[in-house]
């Protein structure tokens, strides 16, 4: 698992780059505020069961929650699926917040 700092996704976000961005907080964290990635619960996400993002296995696929906790479990988890890229954002939306 790979990392990234909520300045560099912030970057990369802005200039417009294809993204696989993975909200892996709850819908109700995800309603209050996001920056526009695909909501799938870290509770939703079980072994053999990722088949809404089946289909990114072999891209980079950036996750991010409140914290980074729980983005990065789903990371690894995500990983033991045969995920070759996974990114997980330091500080999550908590460090989001503070900087943008």
């Amino acid at each position: 698992m790979k990392t990234i700092s909520v300045g560099d996704l912030h970057k990369r976000i802005q200039s417009g780059e294809k993204l696989n961005l993975i909200d892996v907080r709850e819908p109700f964290e995800h309603d209050d505020f996001n920056i526009g990635g695909l909501l799938l619960p870290l509770g939703e996400i079980r072994v053999g069961e990722t088949a809404p993002i089946d289909h990114l296995k072999n891209e980079e696929v950036i996750l991010y929650c409140r914290s980074g906790n729980r983005s990065g479990q789903a990371a690894l988890l995500l990983e033991s699926q045969g995920f070759a890229h996974t990114v997980n954002v330091v500080g999550g939306m908590l460090a989001w917040k503070e900087v943008f």
